[in-house]
């Protein structure tokens, strides 16, 4: 029995296929939505769902919520004398489910489709199925969370040709995917994200404003605010989704025996959003432009995730695109009953007609190379693409590379994911290297093909043609992130004294080249690199003049690149 499962950040749920259509599985409550919560009693035994997130306020050393946002990482959680890993918080969810589907089905259940956010990284990917397999379920497929949705609102069953954009904000994360369905194939044309960004960030901005409404009354020892923060954060919750019905709401809460309640209004509250409603705009941007497609070329609008319910979000989607979303099917249920579709197209239902699922790369994977400045300097830890984000899976690429040294006789290749010019702020996944004969600079080429498939395995294959030498590597699962030795570079770096290109103007110049250089792709991708290539040649010469008329011709080459917004 193949189960499908949305392994949420706030809510998680268990769908099957049977029956010919997708069904919702009660947990031992009776409810279709377990919170993704964990904890520890007063006995030491173990709680998940409701029952745990009910004592986060109160027993918040024993509790933990929120973990899926830290996937893939090597961050700890203590409950009690035991730390737990976000991979195993997240297992502990998914026995629970599991557990759940055997007792409703009345049959053992080996095998789930689990989805994950499309802008989910190869670590955090692995990591999911990871906690799957320590569930005891063979992961048959992970499942971008805005194709689940698009499968659960029945796009599978249109005849005529489609598009659609599914519009994913969750509890943690936010999804934009645009779809579509022509000749029995679903093609994911493009999707993108923010995996900071949620109903939790929504619920923040009641604390905070809660926290600086009684200032001196609220105030607490360090080892006192996660307990205030959990009974804060609770009330906002309420209070957020309260203000999705009505006028006002208020935030009510007692602490050390002292009752504190505050209102807010519907406007308040969209003042309050105004910087995160601002965020949801950029990755509707970027999947219009990774997909070519117009908005005026979107058949409908597709909401999924509890937090759209918020009228300011959906106002905001309805401005975006000049017409109303589309909100068919429960928010909170969609990902849940697409898992299971997709679970039913695994086992070949006969109930469902044969369809193609595809998905894409959400990432740019390449390595990273120097580059050779115009004033003949080398500027070294550059990312090279060579598989770019939103590119159909399977996919296979090649870039051949040349020495850059006299004499070099090892090629070393860092193989990253990620999308900014510097391989500093993109994602090691692994590295290689292979020999070459000694030869001037640039005389020994070096082909190096990527492969990437539909379960997310990279495979590089690196390739000496004048030698016939060849190192072959697949990507494979690694335990914790290699992020301390980064920061504390950072750190050391913010210390020295101000360059020319901390000054504000040339940080704005530069934020802007390097949003460009990760919102475009392939041709306009390497001009946009060319251009923050000199100009960074010409901040290292530090003259004011110069440096001025360069970001002034910086400025316009942009504007000349990324023109009109319809936002």
């Amino acid at each position: 029995m193949i189960i499908g499962i949305d392994l949420g950040t706030t809510n998680s749920a268990v769908a099957v296929w049977r029956d010919g259509k997708a069904e919702l599985i009660p947990n031992s409550l009776g409810h279709m939505l377990t919170p993704s919560a964990v904890g520890i009693d007063d006995t030491g035994e173990l709680l998940v769902g409701l029952a745990a997130r009910e004592r986060q306020s109160t027993h918040p050393h024993l509790t933990a919520t929120a973990f899926k946002r830290y996937m893939g990482t090597a961050r700890k959680t203590r409950l009690g004398k035991t730390e737990y890993t976000p991979e195993q918080l997240s297992a502990m969810v998914l026995g629970r489910l599991k557990a759940d589907a055997e007792a409703y089905l009345g049959e053992p259940v080996t095998e789930a489709v689990i989805t994950v956010p499309a802008y989910f990284s190869d670590k955090q990917r692995k990591a999911t199925r990871r906690a799957g397999e320590l569930a005891g379920l063979k992961v048959e497929r992970l499942v971008n969370e805005p194709t689940a949705a698009a499968l659960a609102y029945g796009i599978h069953n249109l005849a005529d040709e489609s598009r659609f954009l599914v519009f994913d904000l969750g509890g943690g994360t936010f999804d934009v995917s645009i779809l579509e369905i022509f000749e029995g194939v679903i093609e994911v044309r493009a999707s993108t994200g923010d995996n900071r960004l949620g109903g939790e960030d929504f619920n923040e901005l009641l604390v905070s404003a809660m926290r600086h409404r009684f200032e001196k009354e609220l105030k607490s020892k360090p080892d006192e605010w996660d307990a205030l923060h959990q009974v804060l954060r609770a009330s906002a919750e309420r209070a957020r989704r309260l203000l999705s019905t009505e006028g006002s709401a208020s935030m009510d809460i007692v602490w050390k025996g002292k009752a504190y309640s505050h209102t807010f209004t519907a406007q308040d509250f969209d003042g309050l959003a105004a910087a995160l409603i601002e965020r949801l705009k950029e990755p509707v941007l970027r999947a219009l432009r990774d997909s070519d497609i117009r908005p005026s070329d979107l058949s409908e609008i597709v909401l999924v995730g509890g937090a759209t319910r918020m009228p300011v979000v959906r106002r905001t989607v309805t401005r975006m695109f000049d017409r109303f979303p589309s909100h068919a099917v429960n928010p909170d249920e969609a990902v849940a009953l697409g898992a299971a579709v997709q679970a039913g197209l695994k086992s070949r239902d006969a109930a469902l007609r044969e369809i193609a699922v595809t998905d894409v790369c959400p990432y740019s994977l390449g390595v990273d190379v120097a580059e050779r400045r115009p004033d003949g300097g080398l500027t070294a830890g550059l990312f090279s693409p060579i598989i770019e984000r939103n590119i159909v899976v399977p996919v296979s690429r090649q870039r051949v590379f040349s020495t850059m040294h006299d004499g070099q006789e090892v090629v070393h290749f860092g193989i990253y994911q990620g999308e900014s010019r510097h391989v500093s702020d993109n994602i090691l996944l692994s590295e290689i290297s292979i020999p070459v004969p000694p030869r001037p600079a640039g005389h020994i080429a070096v082909e190096c093909r990527f492969t990437y498939d539909i379960n997310g395995l990279i495979e590089v294959d690196v390739h000496v043609p004048i030698t016939g030498e060849r190192r072959e590597l697949v990507i494979v699962d690694e335990d914790g992130p290699k992020g301390d030795d980064l920061e504390r570079q950072r750190a050391a770096l913010a210390a020295l004294k101000v360059h020319p290109r901390e000054l504000d103007a040339n940080r704005a110049a530069m934020a802007r080249a390097n949003r460009c250089y990760e919102d475009f792709l392939g041709d306009k991708r390497a001009l946009v690199g060319q251009w923050i290539g000199q100009f960074e040649s010409i901040l290292e010469g530090q003259d004011p003049r110069q440096i001025d008329h360069a970001r002034t011709e910086l400025m316009k080459a942009l504007d000349s690149l990324e023109g009109e917004s319809f936002l």
